[in-house]
């Protein structure tokens, strides 16, 4: 019975973090940013977990994998896509002909988090690094910068710009660039150096910059992977 019990605590993890992420999507639809950015962050907490209860208890399983995946789509790709859509929107507000279309280029977040999840998927070079942007990544990114700079996008940046980050958002999604990963396998300087370098960077970025932060250090993870080229 306990084993009965224990094997399914991973999925039911990975079903929160589904969960949570269809309320993310509905929050930024309704451009209630803040609430959006706060369950995408409790679906990564959900999506780390899974993984780490998997790992300890024994319960790895292919369908797991494949609802993970699912459940990342959906609340790190198609969540920040409506996130960007309703900013998007409120920037081209009153806007007819095509020009009243191109918010839904936003959804290129959702295709390319699915190719980024597929890749990862069937990738043997990612067992204990990452090819591309991770898509919790990516997702705490946009959904952190418009929360942390929505009035000042709204007023002063051109949409245009917004899509041109978007495409490149997706391009890093699916690119060959190795980046670091945050597991820990012991807490030598040595064998973590890259990390503790990234964490200690992070700290006076989220201090300084709030919620803004959090994009700049999603920024600084890039900049460092691209520093370093190594694959931790």
């Amino acid at each position: 019975m306990a084993n009965c019990i224990t094997r399914h605590i991973p999925n039911t993890l990975t079903c929160l973090n589904l969960f949570s992420g269809c309320i993310a999507t509905v929050m930024a639809f309704e451009a209630n940013y803040s609430l959006a950015l706060l369950f995408i962050v409790i679906s990564a907490a959900f999506d780390f977990f899974d993984g780490l209860a998997a790992r300890a208890l024994g319960a790895h399983s292919v369908i797991g994998k494949d609802l993970d995946s699912l459940a990342d789509d959906i609340s790190f790709g198609v969540a920040p896509s409506a996130v960007v859509f309703s900013l998007l929107s409120e920037m081209w507000a009153g806007e007819s002909g095509i020009m009243a279309y191109l918010p839904y280029l936003a959804f290129l977040i959702a295709v390319f988090s699915g190719l980024r999840l597929a890749k990862f998927n069937n990738d043997t070079r990612q067992t204990t690094s990452f090819i591309g942007l991770p898509v919790p990544a990516n997702a705490l990114f946009w959904a952190s910068l418009v929360v942390g700079l929505h009035d000042y996008l709204v007023s002063s940046v051109h949409p245009l710009l917004v899509l041109v980050l978007v495409c490149l958002s997706s391009w890093l999604l699916v690119s060959e660039i190795p980046m670091f990963s945050l597991k820990f396998k012991n807490l030598s300087w040595k064998d973590n150096k890259v990390s503790f370098i990234f964490l200690l960077v992070c700290i006076p970025l989220l201090v300084i910059l709030h919620i803004p932060g959090i994009a700049a250090a999603i920024v600084w993870y890039i900049l460092i992977s691209l520093l370093t080229g190594k694959r931790k």
